[in-house]
């Protein structure tokens, strides 16, 4: 049997799955999630209280494995980035997600249940390989690279403007490469907006950057970013785990969700209370 292997970050901890078994988890880096705690009963984050966790992912929806679900119609949360982008893609705000799924690498989704499915489900992906029966779920003709499943957002960028796509959505980790693709020149009628996620632990110099270049930022469990929010005063919906936006058409993008259900629109009310925050902060 041929061996497939995706590593991702969960729950503050490196995940390795190969052939729907976990194989190895490190030491969760925060101790408390509020999220999980409500949602799940977690109260303190351990190996064991991940593995729980990702196992009951493998289990219900098939996570990095050939029975992986990718479309969604009922939103797993009010507000994330998957229910943020569904929303505008149904409003024609945008017009494609490049983002990137376990089993099938970078690909590009203009439909919202793929986009809930996807996004709602995955984590910060690190690395996949490719099980064909799952691209074969989103269109070969989405996936960048269905022989490797490589990720690489700036190819499906490219590959988005290739296919006629103007307004294009990127989900990213916070990294380098938030400056790289905002620097790049991609044609006077096309529009990319930067959506960064999993920034647990970034430098505060990466947490500017997320700011400067970016359109709409998780808070996850930074300190350099929620540091960095309230220094602009960035208006953001969330007590626990807050979505920033970095610029005017992030807030317009998140306010669209917002409005959407039925919820008040994004604040700038700081300070932020701590208490609902993950601990510690990295």
């Amino acid at each position: 049997m041929k061996k497939d292997k995706h590593v991702i970050e969960a729950l503050s901890s490196k995940i390795t799955i190969e052939n729907g078994k976990i194989t190895d988890v490190s030491e969760p880096r925060i101790e408390n999630c509020p999220i999980f705690e409500r949602g799940h009963g977690i109260k303190k984050m351990t190996k064991e209280s991940v593995k729980e966790n990702i196992n009951f992912r493998i289990k219900h929806f098939g996570y990095c494995t050939n029975k992986r679900e990718v479309s969604q119609e009922d939103t797993l949360v009010p507000v994330g980035m998957s229910e943020i982008l569904s929303t505008n893609l149904r409003l024609k705000k945008i017009d494609v997600v490049v983002g990137a799924c376990d089993c099938i690498g970078t690909l590009l989704m203009d439909k919202p249940e793929i986009v809930e499915g996807v996004g709602g489900r995955v984590s910060g992906l690190i690395s996949t390989t490719p099980i064909p029966e799952i691209i074969e779920k989103v269109g070969k003709e989405n996936v960048l690279f269905p022989e490797t499943a490589k990720l690489d957002p700036i190819a499906g960028i490219k590959l988005a403007i290739e296919k006629g796509y103007k307004n294009i959505a990127v989900t990213l980790l916070g990294g380098p490469i938030v400056k790289e693709i905002a620097e790049m020149e991609f044609g006077d009628d096309i529009n990319i907006y930067l959506l960064i996620a999993h920034n647990t632990g970034i430098s505060r110099e990466l947490a500017e950057e997320c700011f400067e270049y970016g359109d709409l930022i998780a808070a996850c469990a930074s300190k350099h970013i929620r540091d960095v929010a309230q220094e602009q005063n960035a208006y953001y919906y969330g007590k626990i785990v807050s979505i920033y936006a970095g610029s005017e058409i992030g807030r317009e993008l998140l306010d669209n969700r917002l409005r959407e259900i039925g919820k008040d629109l994004s604040t700038a009310d700081y300070p932020q209370d701590k208490s609902y925050f993950p601990k510690p902060l990295l």
